[in-house]
């Protein structure tokens, strides 16, 4: 399953993991704790994991070409949560776990 991933340097991650979730969870499944979160997006499922110094993000989508629309979930609902901070979304393709083992 073709997968991305996000790192953002922020001090606040584990509000804005919350937040998320609380956000998403009004229409798609979600799972949550302070540091740990899942959101069964459309496109493929995401998970969330905060630091105190940062919060990652991972999402995968059953259709390669869904995976930009994962992308901008994250960013549009990131942006109006983080509205007090700027994020530079660089957004790293994930490794073929299947290639990379021959598969």
């Amino acid at each position: 399953m073709p997968s991305t991933h996000i790192t953002i340097a922020t001090a606040n991650a584990n509000k804005y993991l919350k937040q998320l979730c609380k956000h998403f969870g009004h229409k798609v499944d979600v799972e949550f704790d302070d540091e740990n979160g899942f959101a069964a997006l459309p496109p493929g499922p995401c998970t969330m994991r905060a630091t105190a110094q940062e919060l990652y993000i991972h999402c995968q989508a059953h259709d390669p070409e869904k995976l930009p629309m994962s992308q901008s979930i994250i960013e549009t609902h990131l942006v109006k949560f983080a509205w007090r901070e700027e994020i530079d979304f660089d957004w790293q393709d994930c490794p073929d776990v299947k290639n990379e083992e021959g598969a």
